[in-house]
This record gives structure tokens, sequence and C-alpha cells, in this order.
């Protein structure tokens, strides 16, 4: 037995160590590109996973604590961060798992990115492919449309001379620009910036509340009803689900078999910025959050609001990327690009996944409401359900519990307490995630569209003034202008010619 695992331990690193050899740099430019562009030690993917998880969801993590009420908004930040961090270690293993099978069968992954679905094909066969595949892309292309929403809805508060359906068709245009990104080996920099940037807004939306102080007559009232608290729940449970592209994270790594606890320790720091930031934003505006979903709405306009929204803005740019990369993987799959060493070629055959992305944040811009509905319908099987359930099957013989690459640790009880664990998150989040929550989100996801409508230009958006009346000889097409030295003597006379 030891001499196998130590067999299976020389076959993986082996292999990275190859790789790692193969891109040392040799002069200044080769240096400064690994520097900025290529990516793909344990820090790398720290940041990929820290920055990824909480992207646009701090501005609206202050709305679920309105539905949720303050307790049970950290409480559940806390339940469903652990529980994320869980289910991202299993999909590691499955991927160590996958991988070493394949390796040892002697199959190069040197131009080709291993994707989740591939994985489920590899360990479970193609029922599982096909489940993971469809879950796995409707999330990520509505995670996608999420963050085209979210840019329309930020940019508004810095310049509201365009309506958020037209700044959606600006930044999809924006957006697009991410087919020329090849991998996530390639996201160094941009990780690292990203959560720079949230960072910064999560400690503006605490700080800035603070000073503000609690607006008059403030109300704590939630949870109130369970739609609400439900709806709220989902947003949470969608917040740490980012990790539905943690297998091209790792793949991006030169040795993977360390991932273990970076989605955990990444989720740790992401705490450090919610709970904060969504308890401050909460605590100074209470109830008047159930109808403002996006944060930076109730703050009053200053250079480091400003700021705020740009950076976030950059980020969600960034965040665009990261979902729809494993996309652009699915769709060079299907048409034979994956493999093309041109990046042109590889972005010009990209850009049909971004026109029906593009087209969804027009038609549904209902900023927070949609999280709770992705999270409730998608996140919940995604990232909570097939994961777990993917174990369970994959290890369920003797054998494959014997010859596993990765043993359980004992800290969790070995196989009899990973079985439980995995077993209590399936039906916990099918019963309230998918279950309870799937009713209260979709129903307020409906109530918007019949408040709103779809398609709508300007969601949640301040009613306009009135313009102001014109003057009174205008109203009255047939009378004759005054003449312009009897106005100046008589300034009355234009009311006696009525």
């Amino acid at each position: 037995m030891a001499s196998s695992d130590k067999v299976v331990e020389t076959v993986i690193v082996g292999n990275y160590v190859e790789m790692e050899t193969e891109g040392q740099p040799r002069n200044i430019k080769s240096k400064i590109s690994k520097f900025f562009w290529h990516g793909g030690s344990v820090y790398d993917a720290w940041f990929s996973c820290a920055s990824n998880q909480v992207a646009q969801v701090l501005l609206t993590l202050p709305y679920s604590f309105s539905q949720l009420g303050m307790l049970s908004g950290i409480l559940f930040q806390l339940f469903y961060g652990l529980m994320g961090s869980w289910t991202a270690y299993l999909i590691s293993i499955l991927y160590v798992e996958y991988r070493t099978r394949k390796e040892r069968e002697k199959v190069d992954f040197r131009n080709h990115v291993i994707q989740w679905f591939e994985v489920l094909d590899g360990l479970l066969g193609k029922h599982w492919r096909n489940v993971g595949l469809a879950f796995n892309c409707t999330f990520l292309m509505f995670g996608s449309v999420i963050q085209l929403i979210a840019c329309a809805s930020n940019i508004y508060y810095i310049n509201d001379n365009l309506d958020k359906r037209t700044w959606t068709y600006i930044f999809g245009a924006c957006c697009a620009t991410t087919v020329f990104i090849p991998s996530f080996h390639n996201y160094r920099i941009w990780s690292f910036l990203g959560l720079l940037m949230t960072t910064y807004t999560a400690w503006y939306l605490t700080i800035a509340s603070l000073l503000h102080g609690q607006v008059e007559g403030v109300k704590h009232s939630g949870p109130t009803k369970l739609v609400l608290y439900f709806t709220g729940a989902t947003n949470i449970l969608y917040t740490f689900g980012g990790h539905a592209v943690t297998v091209e994270v790792m793949h991006a790594m030169w040795k993977p078999q360390k991932f273990k606890a970076i989605y955990l320790l990444a989720t740790l720091y992401v705490l450090t910025l919610t709970l904060p930031s969504a308890a401050a934003v909460y605590w100074a505006f209470g109830d008047a959050l159930l109808n403002h979903s996006n944060a930076f709405s109730l703050l009053p306009r200053s250079p480091f609001r400003d700021m705020a929204v740009i950076l976030m803005l950059i980020h969600q740019f960034i965040t665009f990327g990261f979902a729809c990369t494993p996309l652009y993987f699915v769709w060079e799959k299907a048409i034979g690009m994956h493999e093309c060493k041109s990046l042109c070629k590889r972005a010009a055959a990209r850009l049909p996944v971004v026109i029906p992305i593009w087209f969804l944040a027009i038609v549904f811009p209902f900023f927070g409401p949609i999280n709770s509905a992705v999270g409730s319908l998608l996140v919940s099987f995604t990232v909570y359900i097939i994961p777990a359930l993917a174990y369970m099957f994959t290890f369920r013989s003797p054998a494959a519990r014997e010859n596993a690459v990765q043993q359980p640790s004992k800290y969790f009880g070995r196989w009899v307490g990973t079985y439980i664990i995995n077993i209590f998150v399936v039906v916990w989040v099918l019963i309230v995630g998918f279950g309870f929550g799937g009713w209260a989100s979709m129903t307020n996801f409906i109530h918007q569209i019949d408040t709103f409508g779809l398609f709508t230009k300007c969601y949640q958006c301040p009613p306009q003034l009135p313009p102001s009346p014109p003057p009174q000889y205008l109203l009255n097409a047939t009378a004759p202008l005054p003449p312009p030295l009897a106005n100046l003597t008589h300034p009355h006379n234009h009311i006696h010619s009525r």
C-alpha cells in the first residue's frame, strides 16, 4: 500500500516538476512575462480563489442581511463558508484522482485544460458528465450575466446620464475582450489586483457606514417573511459557491496536490471582508436595504465611493473573465479549437460565447434577486450536491477506497466521517438551498419581473424629477408673442393678451 502511494506521488510530482522546468525564465523579457502573466504557484491559486469568491456579491450581502436579520446573516456566512470549503476540498481530491489515473495511462495534458465534467466522465461515466456539464455551464453563464448587470448598476452611481441598459451594452463589449486571455495561468496580476480592489471596497463600505451613522428612524425588523429569509440565505449560498472554476484553477497550478487547504484559507480571508461590511451597512441603513440591493445606492457620493465603484468595475471585468474562461474551453473543445496555438484564432472562436450572456443581462437586469435565483437553482447542485455525491460514488467500493490517491484525514473521521459529512451536505442543500431557497428566490424573481418588467431600462433607479413647466405664454399656441419693448415696459402684457 505504501509503495503504491509512493509511485503515485512520484508520477504526479515528476510530471509537474518537468512542466515547471520548461517554464523557467531565460531572459529579461521572459522574466517580466512570468512575473505578470504566467502564474502557477500556491499563492496564485489562493489569489484566484479569494478574488473570484467575493466579487460583486460584496455589494448585495447587506441586502441579504436586511432579509435575514443580523444574527442569521452572520451565522449563514460562517456555515456556508465552511460548507463551500469542504466541497472545494472534495473537488480537489477527485481532480487529483482522475489526473493520476490518466497519467498512469500516459495521457499528456500539456495542451489540454482538464475541466470538472471531464473529471466526472473519467471517474463515473457519461451520464455524470452530462449532468455536470449542464449545471456547470448554465451556472457559469449566469455568473457572467451577473457581472455585466453589476457593472451597469455600479457605473450608474457615478454617471447617470445613461440608463443602466445602455451601460450594459457598453460593458458587454468591454468584457468581450476577455477572449484574449488564454487560461488561468495568465490571471496572476489580475487576481492580485482583484483582491486588493475588493479589500478596499469592503473596508470602504464598513468605514463609510460607521461614519455615516444610523439613518433617522432606522429599523432592523428582519426577518419578517419566509420568502425574504430564504432568498437572503440562498444569496449567501451563492457567495461561497464560487468554486465552479476550482478544477481549472487547480490545473493552472504546477503542483495541484497542494490545493487542499487553499480554498479554506481564501474563505477565511473573504470572511474578514464580508462580515464587517455587510454588518456595518445593515446597522446604518436597516430596512431601507430591502429596496436597495446595491449597497452603493445608499451611501452618499464622495471621492472614496467613486474610487470603490471604479475598482469594483475593474474587478467585475476580471470576474467576468474568470466565469467565462471555462465556457470558452468547453466551446473550444466542442468546435475542435482547444489545442490551437494561435491566440487570435482562439479569441475569434470564443466570441459567440459572449453574445447570449450579453443578451440575458439585458433581459434580466435584476441586481440582487438574480444572485439568489442562481444560488438556489444552479449553485446548490453544481457546487454542493454533485461534488458530494460524486465523491461518495467514486469511492463506494472497498477497492476504490483502498487504492485512493488521497485518503481522508483522521480529523474528518476517515471514510465514515467523510461520508456522514457528505450526506449532511446533500440533504441540507437539497432541502434548504434548493427546496426552500428555490421557492423563495423564484417568488422574489417573478415579483421583480411583474414590478419592473423584462428588458427594463433602469432597474431600481431613483425616479426622475418631472421637467419644469414651460412659460405660460408657450402653453397658448394661438396667442401672439408680445413685442420686446412692450414686454419690457409692461411685464404682464402677455397675460392680458389671452
